[in-house]
């Protein structure tokens, strides 16, 4: 497996995963190291002559120092921007941790230094009425890495994803904090109370970027806490 992978995960949907993610593997391309990126799942993809094609997948597929297929960075890939578990059951397909996790297993073999792996939502979105996407960094037994959408509300969710880590037995390896309201009053206190209150580095804070490019996003990041 790669030497250093993570999966990163958010407090809800629109968090800044993505841009998180892929800031990531532009740190770790800064450092001299090989990267990958992984979408294992993705809901709304647009139709296109290759197939369907995700703007976040492509996103950590061309951020990626290791070329890969678009099939493997996103293997799981649905047209509706809805609930996974609700587009696999249009289609009448099921999602299933084990396959899930086996399809990143087996591209993690691949010889790289640092490998990235994006949920999709929050931490407890359903894979279907008895498995979570909290199972496949589970089945991986990799630490997790938490995106904040810093707005109203995000401590209390920051404290309790933390707190459904933990509880299934992961190791939160550091968290980002990441600017989704520009409008936001008391941004910065709201980040030191969630510092505060976590046991884990924070390893970004990501302002409010009208240009949020991978390398952009990876001038906040302190990677060298997951390095070490």
């Amino acid at each position: 497996m790669a030497k250093r992978s993570f999966f990163v995960a958010g407090t809800d949907t629109d968090a800044g995963k993505t841009i998180a993610a892929a800031g990531l593997l532009a740190a770790a391309n800064s450092k001299g190291l090989s990267s990958m990126g992984l979408k294992p799942i993705a809901a709304g993809c647009e139709r296109t002559e290759d197939g369907l094609r995700n703007s976040d997948a492509l996103m950590l597929q061309k951020a990626a120092s290791i070329e890969l297929p678009y099939e493997q960075v996103n293997p799981i890939a649905f047209e509706p921007a809805i609930a996974p578990h609700i587009a696999a059951q249009q289609e009448q397909r099921m999602l299933n941790a084990d396959r899930i996790s086996a399809m990143c297993r087996g591209t993690l073999m691949k010889p790289v230094d640092f490998a990235i792996i994006e949920g999709a939502g929050g931490w407890r979105v359903p894979l279907s009425h008895r498995e979570t996407m909290a199972h496949i960094p589970k089945q991986l037994n990799i630490p997790v890495i938490l995106v904040v959408g810093v707005k109203l509300g995000c401590i209390n969710h920051a404290l309790l994803t933390a707190e459904s880590i933990a509880r299934d037995g992961l190791r939160l390896a550091g968290w980002i904090a990441n600017s989704v309201d520009s409008d936001m009053e008391c941004f910065e206190q709201n980040v030191a109370t969630i510092a505060s209150m976590l046991r884990a580095p924070l390893i970004a804070t990501i302002p409010f970027l009208d240009d949020p490019s991978p390398e952009n996003v990876a001038s906040f990041i302190d990677i060298d806490s997951l390095l070490d």
